[in-house]
């Protein structure tokens, strides 16, 4: 697959049949990247589940943070990767270990974060991968969401978005 660009229709179809996250390399700052897309997902109806050892026995957003994918309870559709590029290979190996017990679909590379070897190796094991993309992101530019905060999106249109199960407004995110 080419990882330079993914069509609307990929990525939507990612967060749309997903419902948990496992984030690893989640932060307890409010001022963080990760800590900010937890909160907006949780807030869209999304499961998450923080994973950083240093926090693990604590809570982030009220949610239990795991030392390891080895320690999340099933089911997660998308691992998230908040480390850096040279760790994401390391997060793709456990979470391919972990992809049946899981029930894991998708590893998700956060912005920034790039490594075609872990792609590569997470491809051969059935998942689906998305590299450099933040889902917070994108739901939000799929959403509609984003251009409503005054972003130009490219597109004019006076349809509202269609209200979707659990509360989500979406056109491209709504079953076609």
């Amino acid at each position: 697959m080419n990882h330079d660009r993914y069509s609307d229709d990929t990525i939507a179809d990612i967060l749309r049949e997903a419902r948990v996250f496992a984030f690893v390399g989640a932060s307890a700052n409010a001022s963080r990247p990760s800590y900010f897309a937890m909160k907006y997902l949780i807030g869209k109806g999304y499961t998450i589940h923080p994973v950083n050892p240093g926090l693990a026995g604590q809570t982030i957003l009220g949610q239990p943070v795991y030392a390891a994918l080895a320690d999340v309870p099933e089911p997660v559709d998308v691992v998230d990767i908040f480390r850096n590029s040279d760790a994401a290979l390391e997060v793709t190996r456990e979470a391919i270990a972990h992809k049946d017990r899981l029930g894991l679909k998708v590893l998700w590379m956060q912005l920034g974060v790039r490594n075609d070897a872990a792609a590569v190796e997470a491809e051969a094991a059935g998942l689906k991968v998305v590299m450099n993309r933040c889902p917070k992101i994108e739901y939000g530019r799929l959403s509609g969401e984003i251009a409503w905060a005054g972003v130009n999106s490219g597109q004019i249109s006076s349809v509202r978005p269609k209200l979707m199960p659990g509360g989500v407004q979406s056109l491209a995110l709504a079953k076609r």
